[in-house]
């Protein structure tokens, strides 16, 4: 699994990066592109990790992200070797997320955001297609645990 498991990483990492190019050409920092009723595209730069937590630090924060990065890749390289097929697409998902989030915290200092939910006053925090990517390998990662769990209360019934 693990060659399928790189090769979507590579692929939404290609995703996540030519869309960040494109808004960084396309957008001033702060503007933004009313698509829908509740959603917009925006330029903004967290220089932090989710939710721009640890992004008020001195900069320290970016190489402290890139190092969880790393250790992340190396972790998650082990994992597919011995992963089923759900678990392996999910592990190249948050492989896939980690590393364009990593090359921005890299090459910019900070993580390109640019999609933005929100209804009325309520806003989202802006999100990029990493963030999408590793957001639908943790829900992979769920769904295989709990279809494990029952594989092993069936097997343990029998």
């Amino acid at each position: 699994m693990r060659r399928q498991g790189w090769t979507l990483a590579l692929v939404i990492l290609i995703l996540d990066q030519l869309s960040k190019m494109w808004v960084l050409s396309a957008f001033q920092v702060g503007e933004r592109f009313n698509l829908l009723p509740v959603f917009d595209l925006v330029r903004v730069h967290n220089f932090g990790a989710a939710f721009s937590f640890l992004a008020s630090g001195d900069g320290s924060q970016r190489w402290f992200l890139l190092g969880v990065a790393v250790v992340a890749v190396g972790l998650i390289h082990h994992w597919l070797r011995e992963s089923n097929a759900l678990a392996g697409l999910s592990l190249g998902c948050i492989l896939g997320g980690a590393l364009g989030n990593a090359v921005d915290r890299a090459w910019h200092g900070s993580v390109t955001d640019f999609l933005l939910v929100y209804y009325q006053d309520w806003y989202f925090p802006a999100f990029n297609v990493a963030d999408c990517a590793i957001t639908i390998g943790a829900a992979g990662m769920i769904l295989d645990s709990i279809l494990e769990w029952r594989r092993e209360r069936t097997h343990h019934r029998t």
